[in-house]
């Protein structure tokens, strides 16, 4: 079994996806696996109810399956399921009139709590610093918070976060840079690049 689980783990999301869209329930299955915990750890940036998230994200899951032939081919499949879960939590929220004066997704209140860590930095005289860097972070705006942690903490390109964000690549580019030169203003380049080449350590 765990061969079997190592062997899909090598699998390109493209493969899996061209497959499944052919009806391997296979394929399916591993990407579900592949994505299900980053997908609800993201919704619940957006959504407090874990439980919500968690049924936002199996329907998503359904849908592609029921529509998986529909599905179009040319997709970066990770961005593709961020943006389909933000948009299902968009609609829920919406239809269920949790936040009356919620209009559309641009509207969301970011509820992820950035966290250098300070293990990570050799001068213990810069603790201090990362811990203001943190708390700086987390002020940020929530669109460019938002931008921050799809692009440093999930790792996706800025088209790919231009796509989740349902914007265009120049605005996409112009919301991270003015995150970070809201950073860099305040800190030292090499502590800011520090969080920037170590998204899985924030």
């Amino acid at each position: 079994m765990e061969k079997i689980k190592s062997f899909g783990n090598k699998i390109s999301d493209s493969v899996l996806w061209s497959q499944l869209k052919a009806g391997d329930e296979e394929s399916f299955s591993m990407l579900f696996e592949r994505y299900y915990g980053s997908l609800v750890n993201y919704g619940k940036t957006l959504m407090p109810s874990e439980d919500i998230v968690k049924d936002c994200v199996q329907d998503v899951f359904v849908d592609i399956w029921k529509y998986s032939e529909k599905l179009n081919a040319a997709i970066v499949v990770k961005a593709y399921l961020f943006s389909c879960v933000r948009n299902r939590i968009a609609r829920f929220r919406e239809r269920d009139h949790i936040f009356s004066h919620v209009k559309d997704v641009d509207s969301f209140d970011f509820m992820f709590d950035f966290s250098v860590e300070e293990r990570l930095i050799a001068d213990e005289s810069m603790a201090s610093k990362v811990e203001y860097l943190n708390q700086c972070i987390n002020n940020l705006p929530d669109r460019q918070k938002e931008a921050l942690y799809l692009r440093y903490h999930q790792g996706l390109t800025v088209e790919q976060v231009a796509e989740v964000l349902d914007m265009n690549y120049q605005s996409t580019k112009n919301l991270l840079h003015r995150a970070i030169s809201r950073l860099r203003s305040d800190f030292p380049i090499s502590l800011v690049a520090l969080l920037l080449t170590n998204p899985a350590n924030f």
